[in-house]
């Protein structure tokens, strides 16, 4: 294919899935600037690879991209010890702002903040396995055979993953069953 062709394809397969990829990657380093030049990364290797895409699912084709050049990047950039999370206070007083602006109820907007704080301090305390498989699954809304593709694990694994990652968020947020 000649270049024109190349990025024409790039626009129709890669470009629509830029929320979806940046949400995965934000998720996986736990750092906005950190997923911004891992999204980044991966849109170079997508259009130094759109040859090879053979169709299908571009979706998952693009996040499987994202995914690992999250994971490479991670062991360039970082320590296995060191887990970097967003501080959440500031993550509460920029989303309190927001809803202020749209003129929410600010008691409500606050206890509404509150337990998605909490949610999210519970998604980022899991292992990274069982994080990208519910992230995949419950915020982007994959289904289990494409998370199965972009993670390179049986359909039977990601079920597992899945189960144990709710079940630890349920178990940190204290929630009855």
């Amino acid at each position: 294919m000649d270049r024109g062709d190349n990025r024409t394809r790039f626009a129709n397969v890669v470009i629509p899935h830029l929320d979806d990829a940046y949400g995965l990657a934000r998720w996986v380093t736990g750092n906005r600037a950190d997923a911004e030049d891992v999204v980044q990364e991966a849109c170079l290797r997508a259009f130094r690879g759109i040859d090879g895409f053979s169709g299908g699912n571009g979706r998952a084709w693009v996040l499987t991209i994202v995914r690992n050049t999250a994971y490479d990047w991670l062991r360039k950039n970082r320590s296995a010890t060191v887990i970097h999370v967003d501080d959440l206070e500031a993550i509460e007083r920029m989303q309190l702002a927001d809803d202020a602006a749209a003129g929410d109820n600010p008691e409500a907007a606050l206890i509404a903040r509150a337990d998605e704080a909490k949610l999210e301090a519970a998604i980022a305390s899991l292992p990274a396995l069982f994080r990208e498989t519910l992230v995949l699954r419950d915020v982007q809304g994959l289904d289990y055979r494409e998370i199965a593709t972009i993670t390179g694990v049986p359909i039977g694994t990601v079920m597992s993953r899945l189960a144990r990652a709710r079940r630890r968020v349920i178990e940190t947020l204290g929630v009855e069953k």
